[in-house]
């Protein structure tokens, strides 16, 4: 049979708050005399101190009382005595019972110089010993008193006895216990009649969860309810996470379905587009330099120039046309084994701005063509990481562009900017990346367009299709940059300057590892 969730929560709270106050009260009964106990030890114990550092100077005291500068807490009774000069300094009156009591004590402990030492008058258990003095517990056969004293000697030879009454404090701690009781049971009234009007509002959460439940029947299954109890709302939890599981199960299904499905047609999508877009460029790139070859061929064959420096002619322009389609699919070959990741980069270790310089001198009869000063500061060598064939691809095609575009008698410079990194780290046994330096080359000529600038490194894209045709340019290198710089996981980019274009692209500096063999 079902329990009634409001009876489940009152039983369980009204169980739970009689067992806390039954445990404070079995608590309290069980350890509050030892606190309070240990309380007076330490505070007799701060007392004797107190008066130990009073005495411990060499004063000749006449007062018969103690002075206010003796620390007692415990509000004990003081007696002590100076033994050889016949001086007693209390904190009680002389004429009391009390100070005849401690008297007598200290005039027995001052003939047995045994703080252990009993008479027929006193009866004493011992607490605790310490080096000048024991805390025991007291009792007064005449009077049948007990007291918690100190009783001992202080260092400078002085007897003292400090006493608290007993059953002042079993007094203190009889209240204490009453007064805990009284607490705990108002608490206990209250916190059950608080569980009564209480277990009405958990019991709420079950409309709660059947307007969940009614959400859940129209696919929105997001909420679900764990460790369903047995009991009303468990019976709606398990109700709502079966649904819900279900619900989630088929909708994923059918995410999972859709997704593929777009995925694919993404794909076929980009496939063709590409393929349309290939074959539109390779065959705008192969026509002219086709219809070029099959025109002086005819030529040839027809003997339209009869003379050799013709015929020479005709021969050089078949084989300049036939070279530049020869280079644009070997291009396209890189291209396509670099974009799907079938050429690995084999990073190796050397001087950037030897490489830099290797190809400036020999590109000496192209920079004698194009009638531009190079302009190249080699300082020092600069170790860089990457695949030193490709890096000399990038840079010969960003140096072949400056000489093209630049302006007759114009300046082409190459530069080089490092950064040096904040933490280092290793490549292995190769060697210390270090920092990272940037590659820049600059040709004075025309502008690139701003909108254009992004596109630049785009397969087959053309600023100045005229021109680029004029050196047979294909729109091919720079994309082979691109590739090649996304494959070294390394920046690159074109900017404009007031007076014309720098391309730029980044390499990791490399300290080497030395070998001492």
């Amino acid at each position: 049979m079902k329990g009634s969730i409001k009876t489940k929560i009152t039983l369980c709270l009204m169980a739970i708050v009689a067992f806390m106050i039954g445990l404070s009260c079995l608590l309290s009964v069980i350890f509050i005399k030892r606190y309070y106990y240990n309380d007076i030890k330490n505070k007799l114990i701060d007392t004797y101190k107190s008066c130990n550092r009073e005495f411990s100077y060499n004063r000749d005291y006449d007062e018969k009382t103690l002075s206010t500068d003796v620390v007692n807490e415990s509000d004990a009774i003081i007696y002590i005595l100076d033994a050889e000069n016949n001086r007693i300094y209390t904190s009680v009156n002389k004429d009391t019972t009390v100070f005849e009591n401690l008297k007598f004590i200290a005039e027995f402990l001052g003939l047995s110089k045994d703080a252990n030492a009993k008479n027929s008058r006193i009866y004493s258990e011992e607490i605790e010993h310490h080096r000048n003095f024991n805390i025991q517990i007291t009792t007064d056969k005449k009077t049948n008193s007990n007291y918690f004293d100190i009783v001992g000697f202080l260092d400078n030879g002085f007897i003292i006895i400090i006493r608290t009454s007993v059953s002042r404090a079993d007094a203190t701690i009889r209240t204490t216990i009453r007064f805990i009781f009284i607490v705990l049971v108002a608490v206990a009234i209250i916190c059950c009649i608080l569980t009564y009007f209480f277990s009405n509002v958990f019991a709420k959460p079950i409309k709660k969860l059947t307007k969940v439940a009614s959400r859940m029947t129209r696919l929105d299954f997001d909420a679900r309810v764990d460790n369903p109890s047995n009991d009303e709302i468990g019976e709606l939890a398990t109700y709502m996470n079966d649904l819900s599981f279900k619900l989630k199960n088929t909708l994923s299904e059918l995410q999972q379905a859709n997704m593929r499905l777009q995925s694919d047609i993404d794909e076929k999508i980009k496939v063709d587009e590409m393929r349309k877009e290939f074959l539109s460029h390779v065959s705008h790139e192969l026509k002219t330099p086709i219809a070029l070859i099959q025109g002086y061929a005819e030529g040839l064959r027809y003997n339209i120039n009869d003379d050799e420096e013709s015929k020479n002619f005709y021969c050089d322009v078949i084989i300049d046309e036939s070279s530049k389609m020869n280079k644009l699919v070997k291009q396209l070959l890189d291209l396509n084994e670099l974009e799907f990741g079938n050429i690995k980069i084999s990073p190796e270790i050397f001087d950037i701005n030897a490489l830099i310089q290797n190809v400036i001198d020999s590109s000496s009869i192209l920079i004698d063509n194009s009638n531009c000063k190079v302009i190249f500061e080699n300082n020092e060598p600069v170790y860089v990481y990457a695949d030193e064939f490709m890096i000399e691809e990038i840079f010969t095609n960003y140096f072949t562009n400056a000489l093209h575009y630049c302006v007759e008698n114009g300046n082409v410079k190459i530069w080089t900017a490092k950064a040096v990194y904040d933490e280092p780290f290793s490549i292995s046994d190769k060697g210390i990346i270090t920092g990272n330096i940037r590659v820049f080359v600059y040709d004075q000529g025309p502008t690139i367009p701003i909108d254009e600038l992004d596109k630049i490194f785009i397969k087959f894209y053309k600023v100045d299709k005229a021109r680029t045709r004029e050196y047979g340019g294909s729109g091919i290198g720079l994309s082979i940059v691109a590739a090649s710089m996304q494959a070294h996981n390394k920046t690159y980019g074109v900017y404009n300057v007031d007076d014309g274009v720098v391309f730029y692209f980044d390499l990791d500096i490399i300290s080497p590892i030395c070998d001492d063999k």
